[in-house]
């Protein structure tokens, strides 16, 4: 694969990823939309369906990587870090703008996030403005950095360690069952792991959209929280890490 097609391929597929993961949770969240307070499940599952729809679309160009955490791991496992970069690169530029693209498709209902002072029957409700950087990235629920640190290197271990054993079983990359099979992996973790910090297990996936939230003109949208940026990117980038080497030295 050459650098422009692992480029354009990572910026398609984590521009589809985050454009449909910041799109459900924009769904449940935002005010006036038909999905709100549907719940975590429905969240687990659209970040599910979002790596499906991104990986495959990004498979043929760059492999459908998606994810620093996975390149990283794979980069471990095999040595090969050449084109890391270019991963990287791409994800990062794919996550921004997609979530750039999910504040487009849920405008009205980010432009109806007024506050509650302002008396106006259509834009508010009586609970006033709702905070918005949970749409686009993650915010745990007890702030402790060691424990969310923690979450989120098993998390990805958890994510990473399944996605290169399944390049063991014969056919599943040739049949694309392999991108099937990681998606409900996802919506595993989503369920089972997700509680405590929001499951980044993606540093693009956070730091991307953070980025975008922070520059984005969305009427009361509250912090971006910078003082907890980097344990969703620190976190999954050691778990990653520590799943190539497990993987290398196991298998």
């Amino acid at each position: 694969m050459s650098n422009g097609d692992i480029f354009i391929g990572e910026v398609i597929g984590t521009g589809i990823l985050i454009l449909f993961g910041a799109g459900v949770c924009a769904a449940v969240t935002l005010k006036h939309s038909k999905a709100r307070a549907s719940g975590w499940i429905v969240i687990a599952f659209g970040w599910g369906f979002a790596v499906l729809a991104g990986a495959y679309t990004a498979a043929p160009l760059s492999g459908g990587h998606l994810n620093p955490a996975v390149t990283i791991g794979i980069a471990v496992d095999t040595g090969k870090w050449d084109k890391v970069w270019v991963y990287l690169l791409g994800q990062m530029v794919g996550a921004m703008l997609g979530a750039v693209l999910a504040y487009l498709v849920y405008l009205a209902q980010f432009n109806a996030n007024v506050s509650s002072s302002v008396k106006s029957a259509d834009a508010v409700d009586e609970d006033g403005p709702t905070p918005t950087l949970g749409i686009f990235s993650t915010i745990p629920e007890i702030r402790n950095p060691v424990a969310n640190l923690l979450t989120e290197i098993i998390a990805t271990i958890g994510l990473v360690l399944p996605i290169l054993a399944f390049g063991l079983t014969k056919g599943l990359g040739e049949s694309g069952t392999q991108v099937l099979i990681v998606a409900l992996l996802v919506v595993g973790i989503g369920l089972s792991l997700g509680g405590p910090t929001g499951y980044a297990i993606n540093p693009a996936r956070d730091l991307g959209p953070r980025i975008v939230h922070q520059f984005l003109p969305i009427p009361n949208k509250g912090t971006s929280d910078w003082g907890y940026a980097l344990v969703p990117v620190v976190g999954p980038l050691i778990g990653g890490a520590l799943a190539g080497l497990i993987y290398n030295v196991a298998f």
